[in-house]
C-alpha cells in the first residue's frame, strides 16, 4: 500500500529542524495551512457565489481590491490570531500591522508576512492564484511588535512558502532545510506530500516577463532579451515566452521545469514593483533552497536591507545559471543602476 504523509504529520516528523521553537513554529505552519483550504474552497466555488469583481477600494499599493482579497486577507489573519503563535501580521492589504492583541499573542515569538491573494487580477478569469508568506523571529520583547520587528533580511527567515490555486491546489514551504511541495487532496481535505526534497533545474529554456513593457525596461533587461530570443541550438534558444501574470504561478512553473521570472525596473516604478517582505524574501528563499537564485539584478535578495513594510525592488529569480547570465547583461548594459 502507497503511505500518505499529510503536511501535520511532515511538520511534526520535521520539528527537530528547529530546535529552538518548541512546537510554535510547527502549530504557526499548521494554521497557515487551515487558512490555505479555506480560502482554495472559495476560490474554488468563486463563479457560484458573490465573491468575483472588485470590492470597490484601494489598498496601500494603490491597485483596486478584489473581493476576493478582502476574503483571504480575513482568513489567514483570523488562522494566524487564533493559533496564538504570532502577535502581528504584516500583509499587502494593509497600510501597517495588524496587531494581534490577545493574552496568547502579546509574548508570541514571531511575526509573519502575507500576501493573501498574489495574481487577484486574474480571479475573474479564472486564472491560477495563490498566497505567500515568510515567517521570521520577533525581535524585541518589550511591549508592543513594532514595524522594526519586521524589517529584516530574507537571511532571518526562519520559514517561507506559497499555496498555488491552480487546476490542484499545492502548499510549497521551506524552513532552511530544502523544499517540500504538498497538494490538497479534496476527498481527504489534507495537503499530502506529492513534491518532497524540490529541486529546481540550474538551466532552462523558459523565460516570463511582462514584454509588453519592453519599451520601459533598463537597457540590459532588452539585450537579455534579445540574446534569448536568437537561434542558436547549443543553447537550446531561442527560449520559450511564457507569463501568466501571477508571480506564483510564473514561479511555480520556473521552480518545476527550469526558467526565470523578471519583473525588472521600469520608468514608471524606477523602484521596482514587487514587495520585498511578503512577495520576494519568500521565494528568494525558496528558490535558494532548490538550488535556484534571486538577485535584484545586481545584488542577492536575501541580503537587501529593507526599510520599510512596503518596500518594493526588480526581482530576478529562478535557474542560478539562467539569472547568473541576466545579471551579468545589467552589469554591462545598465551598470549605473547598481550604484
Amino acid at each position: 500500500m502507497n503511505t500518505v504523509t499529510t503536511l501535520g504529520q511532515f511538520i511534526i516528523e520535521r520539528q527537530t529542524d528547529f530546535p529552538y521553537a518548541k512546537g510554535e513554529l510547527s502549530r504557526l505552519l499548521r494554521d497557515i495551512g487551515i487558512a490555505a483550504k479555506i480560502v482554495n474552497r472559495e476560490v474554488n466555488k468563486a463563479g457560484l457565489v458573490d465573491i468575483l469583481g472588485e470590492f470597490g477600494t484601494i489598498n496601500v499599493q494603490g491597485e483596486n481590491v478584489k473581493k476576493l482579497d478582502v476574503y483571504a486577507n480575513e482568513q489567514f489573519i483570523a488562522a494566524l490570531s487564533a493559533g496564538g503563535e504570532t502577535c502581528a501580521v504584516a500583509s499587502e492589504e494593509n497600510e501597517g500591522l495588524v496587531h494581534i492583541d490577545s493574552e496568547v499573542s502579546k509574548n508570541a515569538k514571531y511575526v509573519v508576512c502575507v500576501d493573501p491573494l498574489d495574481g487577484s487580477s486574474n480571479i475573474d478569469v479564472n486564472v491560477s492564484i495563490g498566497t505567500i508568506f515568510s515567517i521570521y523571529r520577533r525581535t524585541s520583547f518589550s511591549g508592543k511588535v513594532e514595524e522594526k520587528d519586521y524589517l529584516q533580511r530574507g537571511t532571518d527567515q526562519v520559514a517561507a512558502g506559497y499555496i498555488i490555486y491552480g487546476s490542484s491546489t499545492m502548499l510549497v514551504y521551506t524552513t532552511g532545510k530544502g523544499v517540500n511541495g504538498f497538494t490538497l487532496d479534496p476527498s481527504i481535505g489534507e495537503f499530502c506530500l506529492s513534491h518532497p526534497n524540490m529541486i529546481c533545474p540550474q538551466n532552462g529554456i523558459i523565460y516570463s516577463i511582462n514584454e509588453g513593457n519592453y519599451v520601459h525596461f533598463p537597457d540590459g533587461v532588452k539585450q537579455y532579451i534579445k540574446y534569448v530570443q536568437v537561434e542558436d541550438s547549443k543553447t537550446s534558444r531561442p527560449y520559450s515566452s511564457r507569463y501568466i501574470g501571477s508571480l506564483v504561478a510564473d514561479f511555480h512553473r520556473n521552480l518545476l521545469k527550469g526558467g526565470i521570472f523578471i519583473y525588472p525596473s521600469t520608468m514608471k516604478s524606477p523602484k521596482g514593483k514587487l514587495r520585498i517582505l511578503y512577495e520576494c524574501n519568500p521565494l528568494a528563499f525558496i528558490i535558494e533552497q532548490a538550488g535556484g537564485k534571486a538577485s535584484d539584478g545586481f545584488r542577492r535578495i536575501l541580503d537587501l536591507q529593507p526599510t520599510s513594510l512596503h518596500q518594493r525592488t526588480p526581482l530576478f529569480i529562478g535557474s542560478s545559471e539562467m539569472v547568473t547570465m541576466a545579471e551579468e547583461f545589467m552589469m554591462k548594459y545598465s551598470p549605473v543602476m547598481a550604484q
